[in-house]
């Protein structure tokens, strides 16, 4: 069985700084970058801690093309990406961990 993967991008309070990632367990992973356990990673130096948006794939090949789509697109293409999706820029984490 094929096991499906997720996309995502996060922020900072300021929504200055973004970062986006992929990984095959979205609640997990998010609490990783919320809880600073990588300490010296960007998310943890630069405090992005907020979920803003998510894709889920069929298959983790996927996302992370995807992800590589994303990084290679402009702040305005994520900007608007957000906007569609979660025009409140709300954080995400309450709705996603619960899977």
């Amino acid at each position: 069985m094929k096991r499906g993967g997720s996309v995502y991008i996060m922020t900072n309070q300021h929504h200055t700084t973004f970062y986006v990632g992929v990984t095959s367990d979205l609640p997990k992973r998010i609490s990783q970058h919320r809880e600073k356990f990588y300490p010296t990673s960007f998310t943890a130096k630069y405090n992005i801690n907020k979920l803003v948006y998510f894709e889920n794939l069929p298959t983790i090949k996927e996302a992370i093309a995807r992800e590589k789509q994303l990084k290679a697109g402009s702040r305005k293409k994520k900007l608007n990406m957000i906007n569609t999706m979660n025009p409140k820029w709300d954080d995400l984490y309450d709705v996603i961990k619960k899977w």
